[in-house]
């Protein structure tokens, strides 16, 4: 397996994946990701097995300290030299869970994040996720504000 940031000719790949991990409500459209990969494509980490797409984790940098709901439609929020590594989806086919692939990638933008100088990383999560990202040194903040999709999520914060 090999890991490697995007570049526009993933989009459809990473759309897809996408929809295949989330519901409608939370996924990420294709004209979101080619916002995205216009504006941070070294913030969109993919892991391949044979030039296949099996999980991949992006987000924006910024030097606001919480990930709000903006962040998410809004690319041009992007700020290179912030502090803060946003993640905005840890996403693995579904075929592919359970065998270490989100993790493997987790610690590679962490191990970025933190070559960069970054203050560290910050995501939401529901709470049947809290303990797996707690696993990478994250910890919770409580119930996040965000509103994305209609469900309740978490604010994660992993400080370097």
């Amino acid at each position: 397996m090999t890991i490697r940031t995007a570049t526009m000719t993933d989009l459809r790949a990473v759309t897809d994946l996408e929809a295949a991990c989330f519901p409608a409500a939370e996924a990420a459209t294709e004209a979101d990701f080619a916002a995205r990969l216009s504006a941070y494509p070294d913030h969109f980490w993919l892991l391949e097995e044979d030039g296949e797409l099996i999980s991949f984790i992006d987000g924006m940098v910024t030097d606001e300290p919480t990930l709000r709901d903006e962040m998410y439609e809004n690319a041009a929020l992007h700020d290179e030299s912030g502090a803060w590594q946003m993640i905005f989806g840890v996403n693995t086919r579904p075929d592919r869970r359970r065998r270490g692939c989100a993790g493997t990638l987790m610690e590679r933008v962490i191990a970025d994040a933190r070559a960069q100088g970054r203050k560290g990383c910050v995501l939401t999560c529901k709470a049947a996720l809290v303990h797996y990202y707690e696993k990478f040194g994250y910890v919770s903040e409580g119930r996040s504000a965000s509103t994305h999709g209609g469900v309740e999520w978490y604010d994660m914060r992993l400080t370097f």
